[in-house]
Formats: structure tokens, C-alpha cells, sequence
């Protein structure tokens, strides 16, 4: 594909972006929508109109940005998608739909350029709830025939959608999410306070997303469990292990781990739930180790965001987290049981080798911004009218 500077491109009018990832719960979706878009508007190439199902997230920041936003009221998203949205679409003042949120309406009259970040609903059915697999999976092939430009978040999720979807595979691009400049290395005195705050002076290991198996969440309570019983390892606290903190909600199965983790609690688990986004940097900056061996990740930003605040972090060898750390993060076969435990253990007993990872975690991070990322799907835009 071509590759033109955005500087030189047309303008293509107005560009419809689905907002349905900034309904209701905000998820990583969302996140990439929010600053995506925002860095998009930057630009001034062309206009941006978003459009939802309810109330939006962050309107009044989008209005302040120039992006207008429509809603046109419905109970469930997939429902405005394949029902309401096409009828706005052809109003005629639109160019092209921008949809980051996985798929698109079967009947859609206008060229579109579809963001997928990962296949879990066909890879992973049984990790998602019913409602998610029926507004994702009977959508996904028709969408990805009906887009003229696939973006891909990572090069593991490019191979598997040219592995499942073949008559995609010269439409699909990989341009990686960014990471937000608040997620940066904390200053001593906010790591401290911080800590205090949450009871863990010494030190924490963190993990945030959402809990669920996917996830690999019952595999960081295993390991975590074993090093407290086996007395821990020098570390953090005098040769004890650090306490465990999880930020996030519950997601598909979640509540099965309510009763492991309430159980933990005495042993110094912490269980915060979901946290406002200002606070759930500053845990990061605070976190003596970042842990994230989930199974499949289209990209994994939240390792990215650990990185780029400089806190040493351990995923799984699987997807896409190999490219996301690099040589900045420690990474782990989660097929092997003790592997995590192991891996766990021998950073907390190594500071040295502990700091050496997270001083690479901001240069490794710097790798995804959302200028670089705004650039190319500008350029995208711009090839998708005019094919």
C-alpha cells in the first residue's frame, strides 16, 4: 500500500466514527478510541462526527476538539449498529465510517475502514459472554469483506486474520496503538505516597484489566499464593513477598474468581476494583512489578502503560506481548505452571536485574504513540475513498 504524507493528502470530507467503545463502560477499546480519534482531529485534514447509541464518554472533550457527536438512542449497541446507524450514514453528509469497535453494519452505504484488535471471540468463544459473541461473530466476516482498509493492532493479530479470513489479507495493515503521556515514571515522593495509601510502604505487584480467564488471572494468584507460603524470596520487604494488588472490574467468568481472591486477602491480596484513570497511573508508577501473563492480546496496552511508567514487567510469551516488550519485559511460557512463580520470584530476588528492565520500559513504550498511529490511519482514510 501506498504511503502517502498526510501533509499532502486531500481532504475527504466528513469521516462518521462508531463511539459505541465510549457507552457505558470505558475498556481498553475505549481508550484507544478516545485518543486515537483526538490525535486524528489534531490534524485538520478532514472532519469527524461521532456517533453512538447513548450517552458518549468524553463528548464534551470531543466537542472541545471539534468532533461533534450524535446519538440515536437504542437498548443494546449491536442493534443501533446494523439498524439506526446505516439510516444516519446515507443521509449524505458523510464520506466514510471509521468503525474501531470490530465490525460493521451488514447494510452500509458508504466505504468504511475497520479497526480489529483481536480475535478472541472465534479463538476464544467460551471467554466471552453470550451478548458479546452474538454483537462480534455473526458480523465479523461479512465486515471484514464490507471494509476496504482492516487495521490490525499488532503483527499476531494480522497473521490471524490472514490465516482465518485469506481473501482479507492484502487490505489488512498493522499500526500499533499509542500510549498516553500521563503514563510516565513516578517521582519518589509520589511512589511513596501512593503506596502508603493503599498500605504497601515496601512495594506491590500489580496487575490491571479486567478479571477473567482469559486474562490468565487464577495463574497470578497461584504464583503469587506460592511464593507467600514458601515464606517468599529477598525482595522488597526484608525477604517477604510483596502484596498482590488488581485493579479492575470483572469480566465473562469473573465472579469464579471472587471467592479465591476474597480468600487471599489475608495474606495481603488487595482488591481495588475499578479505579479512576488519574489514580490507576499513579498505581502503576507505584508497582514494583507489573504482572500480565494473559493467554491471547491483540496488543496489551496495559503492558505497554507499565513500561512506560518504568516498572519491570512479566508477560506471557503468547500473541502479541512479545512485541509489545521487547527486550523491556520478561517474558514467560504460561503453558508451564511454575513458570510465573519462577519468573516472579527471581525479579523480586534480583533488584538489579529488576531496575535494568525498567529503566528499558520507557524507550520500548516510546515505540507506540499516537501521532505515529494517527499519521498512518489518516493516510488510510484517505486511500479508503479514493479505491
Amino acid at each position: 500500500m501506498s504511503a502517502a504524507s498526510p501533509s499532502n493528502l486531500p481532504t475527504t470530507g466528513t469521516i462518521a466514527v462508531d463511539l459505541r467503545p465510549l457507552v457505558r463502560t470505558v475498556t481498553g477499546i475505549g481508550v484507544y478510541t478516545r485518543s486515537l480519534l483526538l490525535e486524528l482531529a489534531k490534524r485538520g485534514n478532514r472532519r469527524y462526527l461521532g456517533l453512538a447509541h447513548g450517552p458518549v464518554e468524553g463528548a464534551e472533550e470531543f466537542a472541545a476538539a471539534g468532533i461533534p457527536t450524535e446519538i440515536q438512542p437504542a437498548p443494546l449497541g449491536v442493534i443501533w449498529q446494523q439498524l439506526r446507524l446505516p439510516k444516519r450514514l446515507a443521509a449524505g453528509d458523510v464520506d466514510l465510517l471509521w468503525s474501531p469497535h470490530m465490525t460493521l453494519p451488514l447494510r452500509c452505504p458508504v466505504p468504511a475502514v475497520l479497526t480489529v484488535h483481536d480475535l478472541t471471540t472465534l479463538l476464544f468463544p467460551d471467554h466471552h459472554r453470550v451478548k458479546v459473541r452474538w454483537s462480534v461473530y455473526p458480523f465479523l466476516h461479512a465486515s471484514l469483506d464490507r471494509a476496504r482498509r482492516i487495521v490490525a493492532d499488532s503483527k499476531a493479530t494480522a497473521a490471524d486474520l490472514r490465516f482465518h479470513f485469506p481473501d482479507c489479507a492484502d487490505r489488512v495493515e498493522v499500526i500499533y496503538p499509542g500510549v498516553d503521556a500521563e503514563f510516565r515514571p513516578g517521582l519518589p515522593d509520589e511512589i511513596a505516597a501512593t503506596r502508603a495509601e493503599i498500605g504497601a510502604p515496601d512495594g506491590y505487584l500489580l496487575y490491571a484489566g479486567t478479571l477473567e480467564p482469559r486474562k490468565n488471572v487464577g495463574a497470578i494468584l497461584d504464583a503469587w499464593d506460592f511464593l507467600v507460603e514458601r515464606g517468599g524470596l529477598v525482595g522488597l520487604a526484608g525477604g517477604s513477598t510483596p502484596p498482590l494488588v488488581l485493579v479492575g472490574p470483572y469480566g465473562w467468568g469473573g465472579p469464579r474468581l471472587l471467592e479465591r481472591i476474597e480468600a487471599l486477602k489475608p495474606k495481603g491480596l488487595i482488591h481495588l476494583g475499578p479505579v479512576p484513570r488519574a489514580r490507576l497511573v499513579r498505581l502503576f508508577q507505584a508497582a514494583s512489578l507489573f504482572v500480565y501473563p494473559s493467554l491471547y492480546e491483540g496488543f496489551g496496552l496495559p503492558a505497554a502503560e507499565a513500561l512506560a511508567c518504568g516498572v519491570p514487567t512479566i508477560v506471557s510469551n503468547r500473541s502479541s506481548l512479545p512485541e509489545v516488550v521487547g527486550q523491556a519485559g520478561l517474558q514467560v511460557d504460561v503453558g508451564e505452571p511454575a513458570a510465573l512463580a519462577e519468573a516472579l520470584g527471581r525479579l523480586l530476588a534480583d533488584p538489579g536485574r529488576a531496575r535494568e528492565l525498567g529503566l528499558r520500559g520507557p524507550e520500548q513504550a516510546g515505540r507506540f504513540t499516537w501521532g505515529r498511529a494517527a499519521d498512518r490511519l489518516d493516510a488510510i482514510f484517505a486511500e479508503a475513498v479514493n479505491s
